[in-house]
């Protein structure tokens, strides 16, 4: 079909956004939670409303506040007067919203994706909360992708700051979620279960919205309702893989790691996860858009940690290409993560994973007719930037090589959101208020053959 590169673009960003829109919780939430007559339905759990003495809500994320305003909708205004409901979430200070009883929390600044004081002192709210519910009370926990950042709470001789250069190391050295996270719940009184541990409840169900190819509980947000046993082996492996610099932060860490494992309390609540919605939810969705649209697509979501972001997309150019030249689908839909490794920070400019990768697609192929490409992070939010990811067109191409700008210098620089600003190929859609992982869409115009 002829489409031209104005179309194409604007097809792949409807596209997109149909998907982002399938997994905000308003639409997710009512799927699994509802209020029959004096029952409470929450997954397949059934709770008998008059048995219940108080209900409390937690949490952390960066869907943390459109997840506690959804679930207030459906329990209702009567449900949340009869049993009392409170509770205490934290979120980045860009996601405030509106609450009815539910205290959301300004854990972090827009865009700065690392533990914080203000974190720390939302986070000791949550656990003085859950530690004064008893055994008859029901404790709702919203769990979505940056809880960890957002949920801080280091164990004792561990300062902030150390878990605050820990995470600029790992992400400077391209490490994955789940190293990161390997390591968080080490460090943490609240992840790895310390969460469940302090919740004197008699039940509580975690609501998650996945935002980790695979969808495992423990990395998510590192896990704070899910109780393990320590492994701080598995940590400090993890340390070596990156090669780690030797710095205060890192020596802080290798005490912590090293001090002997203290017995950990038991869990006496009756722990339930419900997992709401994840990436292959916004793929899936994405997909009936592009059917809608006049698109034969075909679609994957990652279900483990994908590889560098040029590797990734490297893949994706290679495959538009094919379908440019051959019959067959005409947009593909995939999801996940990719890693970046950093530049030095003295030469390191602006952007993120899916600028990044939008950047190494653009510079790989020199032909953009009938083609273009949108990757960008489901939560509006591409690394340190206010871009949720960037967008390649044949327009945008073409301006750049008017403009003579040289994508790999800036690749080099990590400075993908500049090249993008100046070529007008910046994907902005504030926060999206939810969170499942990277989506890139690729549409594709009539072939060349």
């Amino acid at each position: 079909m002829e489409r031209s590169s104005q179309q194409l673009r604007d097809d792949a960003e409807q596209i997109w956004r149909a998907g982002v829109a399938a997994v905000h919780p308003e639409r997710l939430i009512p799927q699994y939670v509802r209020v029959a007559g004096n029952r409470l339905c929450i997954g397949d759990q059934e709770f008998n409303l008059p048995a219940l003495e108080r209900i409390a809500i937690v949490g952390a994320g960066k869907a943390g506040a459109s997840m506690a305003i959804a679930l207030e909708t459906a329990l209702g205004d009567e449900l949340l007067k009869a049993k009392q409901v409170t509770g205490w979430v934290n979120v980045p200070a860009d996601c405030l919203q509106s609450t009815r009883c539910v205290h959301l929390h300004p854990a972090r600044p827009a865009a700065i994706n690392e533990p914080t004081p203000a974190g720390l002192q939302g986070t000791s709210q949550i656990l003085e909360l859950v530690a004064n519910l008893r055994a008859g009370d029901l404790c709702l926990c919203v769990i979505s992708g940056g809880g960890s950042a957002l949920l801080p709470a280091p164990i004792d001789g561990l300062p902030l700051a150390a878990k605050v250069q820990l995470t600029r190391d790992i992400s400077a050295r391209g490490g994955t979620i789940g190293q990161l996270n390997t390591i968080r719940r080490e460090l943490s009184l609240v992840k790895g279960g310390g969460l469940a541990r302090a919740c004197r409840a008699g039940h509580l169900v975690t609501l998650i919205l996945s935002d980790v190819p695979g969808d495992d509980l423990e990395t998510i947000a590192s896990g704070p309702t899910v109780a393990r046993r320590p492994t701080p082996a598995a940590a400090w492996q993890v340390m070596q893989e990156l090669g780690l610099p030797d710095s205060a932060a890192t020596e802080a860490v290798k005490r912590a790691l090293t001090k002997p494992i203290e017995p950990q309390p038991d869990v006496t609540a009756q722990v339930t996860h419900v997992l709401i919605g994840n990436n292959a939810t916004a793929v899936d969705a994405a997909g009936v858009a592009a059917e809608r649209l006049g698109y034969s697509h075909a679609m994957i979501s990652s279900t483990k940690p994908e590889a560098t972001a040029e590797e990734v997309a490297a893949g994706l150019v290679e495959m538009a290409q094919a379908m440019r030249e051959h019959t067959g689908p005409d947009c593909l839909i995939s999801g996940g993560e990719p890693t970046v490794a950093l530049a030095p920070i003295t030469e390191r400019g602006l952007g993120g994973r899916n600028l990044q990768l939008a950047l190494s697609a653009l510079a790989s192929l020199e032909n953009w007719q009938n083609l273009a490409l949108l990757s960008g992070g489901t939560d509006g939010e591409d690394g340190p930037t206010d871009a949720a990811g960037a967008v390649v067109s044949e327009d945008v191409v073409a301006r750049a090589r008017d403009m003579q700008i040289d994508a790999n210098e800036y690749l080099r620089r990590n400075d993908a959101y500049h090249f993008f600003e100046s070529v007008d190929g910046l994907l902005k859609t504030g926060p999206t208020h939810t969170n499942v992982c990277d989506m890139r869409v690729v549409t594709v115009g009539s072939s060349q053959g």
